[in-house]
């Protein structure tokens, strides 16, 4: 099996391989260009985006400065504010529901490393998806870690580390992020 399609795959794989490589030097060079685009210019930007990812809904805004691992991987819906200093690594899939508003600082990653350094010397590494729901709103300097399940109608409190799935109509905080509070969801 070539290390792309163990990429694509779910399975550990190794990320110094050419064709993974090649993946995210397309998404050097888009970020790139997405950032030096005016950032005043807002339509624009919305119509790189929609060439640089997957898919972008309605509405869409992603201050600089923004980076990913492969772009065609992210999937926003309608509604949605990713403020300054955001990264996708979007190694593997991450899906964003409608009215999602993500805070200055944020990570989202879809790709780990192994614990052993052996592992690690190898380059290894393994992917799993992220999913974010709807009326999402995670504040300034979270971290999302891969394979996550962000609900709807959640608030994750900046600072969080996001480890583990986190229901619908909560709000969750701290490291690793923790349910504190239920929510009504009013619409």
């Amino acid at each position: 099996m070539k290390e792309i399609e163990k990429l694509k795959a779910g399975l550990e794989y190794c990320f110094d391989d050419e064709e993974v490589a090649d993946l995210k030097n397309n998404a050097i060079k888009n970020s790139q260009i997405y950032n030096n685009i005016d950032r005043t210019d807002r339509e624009s930007k919305r119509e790189f985006l929609k060439e640089m990812l997957g898919s972008v809904g309605e509405n869409v805004d992603i201050e600089d400065i923004f980076n990913c691992d492969n772009g065609k991987n992210i999937f926003i819906g309608n509604n949605f504010v990713g403020n300054y200093n955001l990264t996708i690594l979007d190694v593997k899939e991450v899906y964003i529901g409608n009215d999602v508003m993500i805070g200055p600082n944020t990570t989202i990653t879809t790709v780990g490393h192994p614990i052993s350094p052996k592992g690690r010397r190898q380059r290894l590494a393994v992917a799993s998806e992220v999913k974010i729901g709807n009326d999402v709103w995670i504040g300034a300097n979270v971290c999302v870690l891969p394979g996550v399940t962000i609900g709807d109608n959640v608030i994750i409190g900046a600072g969080a580390v996001v480890n583990k799935d986190i229901p619908d109509n909560s709000i969750a905080v701290g490291v690793p992020a923790k349910v504190i509070k239920k929510i009504e969801n009013d619409i």
